[in-house]
């Protein structure tokens, strides 16, 4: 492929990657046999987090209600990305997730992530595959809590 053709699909894949690995963050952590325990789970509050993907770096903050959660570290269901991870270990503040991304428009992007979370950040590494057989492009999420309480202005999840 031409370097200038491989930068138009670097530059059309990376909002895609990026959108993919953070809506599809993964599922909140839970204790092995039941119940999460106070220490494995993701606390709500302010959070700031930052999408890496092709070279193409983006970081948000948005408020996360406790009811929010769940979609906020696991990604499951948003309003841009519907994510499943069949793959799913998660426990002793490490995680490694692998499952599919697809939008509105049935784009479909394979996703990998491991790393290790808080419960106030989270770092994950890994990549997202645009399609089948092609290799996985590098990419991150990582996320920090800023606060607690959110500022009244806050943008929520």
């Amino acid at each position: 492929m031409k370097p200038s053709a491989l930068l138009r699909v670097a530059t059309v894949a990376a909002p895609v990657v990026a959108g993919a690995l953070f809506l599809g963050a993964p599922a909140q952590p839970r204790a092995p046999m039941g119940a999460p325990s106070g220490a494995d789970t993701v606390l709500a509050g302010d959070w700031e987090y930052t999408t890496s993907a092709v070279g193409v770096r983006d970081t948000e903050t948005k408020c996360v209600r406790p009811s929010e959660i769940n979609r906020f570290f696991g990604g499951l269901s948003t309003r841009r990305w519907q994510c499943t991870y069949p793959v799913r270990q998660v426990g002793n503040g490490n995680a490694r997730f692998e499952g599919t991304c697809q939008d509105r428009k049935g784009r479909r992007v394979n996703v990998r992530l491991n790393g290790t979370y808080q419960q106030e950040s989270f770092s994950f590494r890994g990549g997202a595959q645009l399609a089948r057989g092609t290799p996985y492009l590098p990419a991150s999420i990582t996320a920090r809590r800023i606060s607690a309480q959110c500022p009244a202005n806050a943008e929520y999840f």
